[in-house]
């Protein structure tokens, strides 16, 4: 059980990540990558990444253990909610003081004689094994994250959605009330399922909220209770597999109501905001919605008895007349 102990100051300070990070959704895809579980939403993700991988890969996998800890350093911390990028974040792994290297890699445990061939350069801190450890991760977020990127921020966006809504309704209360069910907001004290038995304290720094594509399960927090606390937490997926190509249904996509339901959802509303802002009755907005769904371009998700409707990257390349989705 995790327990975040959030004070009155705390709540003023808690803050949605306007984004996915790069290196959040680096470092856990790493393990999803060999976790056999959740294979109906990561199973062709899993099957497309691993021919792409490079013999680097290996130099990751003695820094990131497939369960447990992993080293604070390899995801940066920060107070701001805008994540830091892919660029900024490698150069911030890059600038990581040698003392915390070796701190953070002796957290790990005895990593026995083959891994330790690769992790007793990393101890010591010299630019060339960082810069090792750096290239690796950027080729492996090149060959496993970054195609993905538009349905990682995808999905990201539709939680932030449902978030935003949920703070706009209730404040910050109701926010950290409306997080997945592995969260439970038992004020003051924020409970989380967890692998071990962990107090946070925030003192007066808030908290920042992290949704996740690879994030499974459980939440994830830095272990260093010194560093701006975040809390990392898994966003809710569709029962299909991830990253499937649209079907026929786009086909059905005719007619110029639909089209303005496409363009209505926008940056997401509820059904009800879509029958209203579209001119359409409740009915006819719900099934223009799942044809649209159906069709690849939009995403759904239901918080309580309200559900939240976002386009998908296809959804807003579309609206857009084909225009590209910016990968960052």
């Amino acid at each position: 059980m995790l327990r975040i102990h959030v004070s009155g100051w705390d709540l003023s300070r808690v803050r949605m990540a306007s984004g996915p990070d790069a290196l959040w959704e680096t470092i856990l895809s790493f393990h999803r990558l060999r976790d056999r579980r959740a294979s109906a939403v990561f199973g062709k993700w899993r099957t497309e990444t691993r021919p792409r991988l490079s013999g680097e890969v290996r130099l990751l996998s003695a820094v990131v253990p497939q369960h447990g800890y992993f080293p604070d350093f390899l995801t940066p911390s920060q107070e701001s909610a805008e994540p830091l990028g892919l660029d900024a974040g490698m150069e911030a792994v890059r600038a990581t003081p040698p003392e915390r290297l070796s701190a953070e890699i002796a957290l790990l445990g005895d990593p026995g004689a083959r891994r330790a061939a690769r992790l007793d350069p990393l101890r010591e801190g010299g630019a060339e094994p960082v810069g090792r450890l750096v290239a690796a991760l950027r080729d492996y977020h090149r060959a496993a994250v970054e195609p993905y990127w538009p349905h990682v921020r995808s999905a990201v966006e539709a939680d932030r959605a449902i978030r935003g809504r949920a703070l706009l309704d209730g404040g910050t209360d109701e926010l950290l009330a409306s997080l997945p069910p592995v969260i439970r907001w038992r004020a003051p004290v924020l409970e989380a399922d967890y692998p071990v038995d962990r107090d946070l304290h925030l003192d007066g720094r808030g908290l920042l909220l992290q949704p996740s594509y690879f994030c499974r399960g459980t939440p994830v927090v830095l272990r260093d209770p010194l560093l701006p606390p975040v809390l990392v937490y898994p966003v809710a997926h569709r029962a299909a597999p991830a990253f499937a190509e649209p079907g026929p249904s786009l086909g059905r996509l005719l007619g110029q109501t639909r089209s303005t339901v496409l363009r209505v959802i926008g940056d997401g509303c509820t059904t009800s905001e879509l029958a209203r802002r579209a001119g359409v009755s409740l009915a006819s907005a719900s099934q223009h919605a799942c044809v649209l769904r159906e069709a690849g371009l939009v995403h759904t998700l239901r918080h309580g008895s309200s559900v939240q409707h976002t386009l998908t990257p296809l959804g807003g390349s579309l609206l857009r007349g084909g225009a590209p989705v910016a990968v960052s």
